[in-house]
């Protein structure tokens, strides 16, 4: 099921878009970033995960339930379907429902039990580098192949928020 049409995005990519003007970076950006992609999209779980190349890990840098997903710490990227598809290919993925999850992520069940079924990561790429990666949760098959070409957009609004990490 795609999002796409249901609600005007501009005014939502206007309001991310200006945040990158305000103080608080990249805070601030990512937190406008995690509210307009919940009005235009929709999620549960809105999380920024920073891709370091170097040592092939993954470090969470934003998320909107930090009980649950603090920020901070890091995780190795196993050589799976997903990273193949999303960090080196540096293509969408759509996990329609709970099963999908299961498939390409350890903390399936903490997943579940914030009532996320479903999941959309899309890469956030600057200068043929791959930054990291945004990631939507929300319950099963709410996201569709209609939703990919928004979240990109958002995504390219992330570059700016991810360059300014240190």
């Amino acid at each position: 099921m795609s999002h796409v049409g249901t609600v005007d995005p501009l005014p939502h990519l206007e309001a991310a878009a200006r945040a990158l003007a305000a103080g608080g970076q990249p805070q601030a950006a990512f937190a406008a970033l995690d509210r307009a992609m919940d009005a235009a999209i929709g999620h549960k779980l809105f999380t920024v995960l920073r891709f370091h190349a170097d040592s092939g890990e993954s470090e969470r840098v934003y998320t909107n339930q930090p009980d649950s997903y603090p920020v901070g710490g890091r995780k190795a990227l196993n050589p799976t379907f997903w990273a193949g598809h999303v960090i080196h290919g540096r293509k969408p993925y759509i996990g329609y429902d709970a099963a999908d999850i299961k498939s390409v992520f350890f903390d399936h069940e903490l997943i579940a039990s914030l009532g996320c079924d479903s999941v959309l990561n899309v890469p956030v790429v600057w200068n043929d580098t791959m930054l990291g990666t945004i990631n939507i949760l929300h319950e099963a098959n709410w996201y569709g192949e209609g939703d990919i070409p928004l979240a990109t957009v958002f995504a390219g609004l992330a570059v700016t928020p991810y360059l300014a990490l240190s």
